[in-house]
Parts: structure tokens; sequence; C-alpha cells
């Protein structure tokens, strides 16, 4: 933790959150390591596959503003109960599916409740810590992420062996219930207090910041590169690597949790480092990983051993995911506190809805008329295009005056 005097009440949130971020992600991405089972279940394309992460996607979009929205103008805490609460619930009734219509809707489910907790967590940990540790402390958040993500791929992958992709289903549904009356417990922030008598944020100031525009372009390509790699990562290991289920939960679940986290945490330092001593440098750290990522993913998708994908790949990963806590850290100091779960909300609704929800049903279209392989090299060229169009962002955020010192305006 990059502080050691905060207080006891800081380590709760911090703790309560990263918690429950790591079950959300666990109960988000043991799906794809199931995706062998379930097609052969139903006798699926992989068009028809990518569809099963594509509704969760567009429901998980449409439901991220209002409910960013609502976190502002009522309680974060309860709005992210409810989410917990709900989402488990959608993810054990995934494991009831007795169709592929079934199971469509039920993930569909899964992503009203997650679409409830990430801007409202945002934003409670935001106005909880100071602005000079803001990225790091987001990058903490964050590795519930990459710990839950990667315990989801590989305990989808162990399990479709033992219990089968409905008795998977049935297990990660469980924990979130608990977490969910966890949640209940979270303080309520100064912004809360204050927007119960406040109107709400008005949105269209959020279009009206260049920067912030500029960052939802970005976050829309590195977001269809980060998730296609997610998809469709352990179908193109055991297709082309030959991996089996178990090596594919088993390297892929270490390889996310290893070098994500370590790329998080590193690309978070390195942010709050920049932050202090140049304007606009908080975001600088986005860029330089996603183009130092590219050509390492590349070479990792050509790789011919097992060994020369797990270093390649995983050296990719780590580069690519310096920009977790950066983004959610510099959009937050763009916007006045009282509106953070709504510039995240509009963020997700809109990288969520037009690039995480296309990538798994492009990559796999491309897959079905040429190869996996091929379809992933546009996911490469994904990350190259994020990293220019941060570029602009950060152009924008010095030539406005709109970012000092890693500490945001109180109006925009």
């Amino acid at each position: 933790m990059p502080e050691n005097n905060f207080n006891r009440a800081q380590w709760k949130v911090l703790a309560i959150l990263l918690l429950v971020n790591f079950v959300n992600y666990v109960d988000r991405q043991i799906l794809f390591p199931l995706f062998p089972l379930i097609r052969r279940d139903f006798g699926l394309s992989f068009f028809q596959l990518g569809s099963l992460a594509t509704a969760f996607t567009i429901v998980l979009s449409l439901f991220s503003m209002p409910l960013g929205m609502l976190a502002d103008r009522t309680s974060r805490r309860r709005v992210i109960s409810f989410g917990v609460i709900f989402w488990s619930c959608a993810t054990f009734l995934s494991g009831l599916a007795t169709s592929f219509r079934f199971l469509l809707f039920a993930r569909g489910l899964v992503g009203v409740g997650e679409a409830a907790y990430t801007p409202a967590g945002t934003a409670i940990i935001s106005a909880t810590f100071p602005s000079r540790v803001r990225a790091r402390v987001q990058a903490v958040f964050d590795t519930g992420m990459f710990i839950g993500g990667a315990v989801g791929i590989a305990l989808g992958g162990i399990m479709a062996g033992m219990v089968g992709w409905r008795g998977a289903f049935f297990v990660v549904g469980i924990p979130g219930l608990l977490l969910g009356l966890l949640a209940l417990g979270l303080p309520e922030t100064k912004a809360e207090a204050a927007n119960k008598t406040h109107p709400g944020f008005p949105v269209g100031s959020l279009l009206r910041n260049r920067a912030y525009v500029l960052i939802m372009l970005s976050g829309w390509f590195s977001a269809f590169a980060g998730y296609s790699y997610i998809a469709w990562g352990p179908e193109f290991v055991q297709d082309y690597l030959s991996f089996t289920p178990r090596e594919t939960g088993i390297v892929l679940g270490s390889v996310v949790v290893l070098a994500g986290m370590g790329g998080v945490l590193t690309g978070a330092s390195l942010a709050d480092f920049f932050a202090q001593r140049i304007r606009g440098g908080r975001a600088m750290t986005v860029p330089i990983g996603f183009l130092t990522s590219a050509p390492l993913i590349y070479s990792g998708l050509h790789a011919t051993s097992k060994l020369q994908f797990i270093v390649c790949f995983g050296m990719g990963t780590f580069f690519l995911t310096w920009y977790h806590g950066p983004i959610t850290a510099t959009i937050h100091d763009l916007i006045p506190e009282r509106g953070h779960a709504t510039a995240l909300g509009m963020y997700y609704f809109f990288v969520n809805l037009f690039s995480m929800a296309v990538a798994p049903m492009l990559i796999g279209r491309i897959a079905d008329h040429k190869n996996l392989l091929s379809a992933l090299h546009i996911s490469v060229i994904a990350q190259i295009f994020g990293a220019l169009l941060f570029m602009l962002a950060i152009l924008a955020v010095r030539a406005e005056n709109l970012l000092i010192s890693g500490v945001g305006p109180e109006t925009l």
C-alpha cells in the first residue's frame, strides 16, 4: 500500500471494495474457460459463444450510467449492495440454464448487478483518500479485478473437469450474497451527503470536456484489445499451442495475476509520481504502456512454444495493464467529486457498449471466416490506436490547463 498513515476507516473501505471487486471478476471471468464445454453442450458457433459475453456487456453498458447517476444522487453504498446481491443471484441462475437462450438471459442479468458497482466503488475510494495517492489506491482496488479474473479463469478451468460448467456457476454465485450485506457497512462520503440536496451532476458538461471525451475514445480501443484477449485467450492457447483446459486455467490465471497486478501497481505508482511534477503527468503512463505492450503481445500470439507464449504474453500484459489506476484517477481529477460516479458511469457505458460488447462477437466472426490468430491481430492494432488517442487527451489536458499536479478543479 502506498501510505502507512491511513486510518482504520480508510483501510476498511479499501478492504471491502477490494474484496467485492475480487468476487465481481470471478463471476465475470469464469465464463471464458467454460466456453469449450458450453459450445459442445449446446452445439454453438464461435459467434454464438461470443454473444454470451456480448449480452452481458450490453446490459452492463446500458445500466452503468443510470446506476452511476443514482449512486451520486442517493447512496453509493446501497447501490453497491444491491448490485452485488443481484449479480450473485444471476450467476447462480446461469447454472440452471437448460438452453442457450436461457443462459444468454442469465448472463445479461449478471450485467445489471455489476453495472451498479464500479462507478460507485471508485467514487467512494476517491472521496476517502487524498488526491496525491489517487492512482495508487485505485490500482489497489483494481488488483481485485486481476486476482478475481485470474481466479475466475483458473477456477473455471479446474472446475470444468470436476463439476462441469453448471457447477462452476453455482459455486461462485454464493459468496456475493454475504458481501452485498457487508457493503452496507461502508461509510457515507461528504459528496453523498451534499448530493442529497443537489440536483445532480450535469451530464452535458462531461461531453464539453475535450480531454474526457478523448479518454473515452482511447478507452474504446484499449477495452476492445483487452477484452478480446480475455475472451479468446483460453480458446487460442488450446487450439494453437495444445494447452489442456486445466493448463489453460492455471497458466493464463497465473499470467494475469502476476503480470496484471505488477503492471497495475507499477503504472499507478509512476502515474502518481509524474502527477506531482508534470501537468497531465499522471496520464503519461497510459500510452507508454500501450505502445510497449503491443509488440510483446504480437510475439506471444506467434509463439512456437508454450514457454515463449507465457513470457511474451506475460510481459505484454504487464505493460498493457499500466492504464487501470491512472485512467480512473485522471477522470476523477478532471471531474468534481460530486460527479465522480456519473463520469465513470458514462465512461463505462460508452466503452462497454461500443467496444467490449462488440469485441468478442467481432473477433469470433473474423475467426469463423478466417482464423482466430488473424482475428486477434485486430486487437494488437487497437492498442496502438488507443495510445495515440490518449496522447491527444494529454495534449488537451495541458492546453486547457484542466489538470495541475494531479488535483482536479472544483468545477469544469
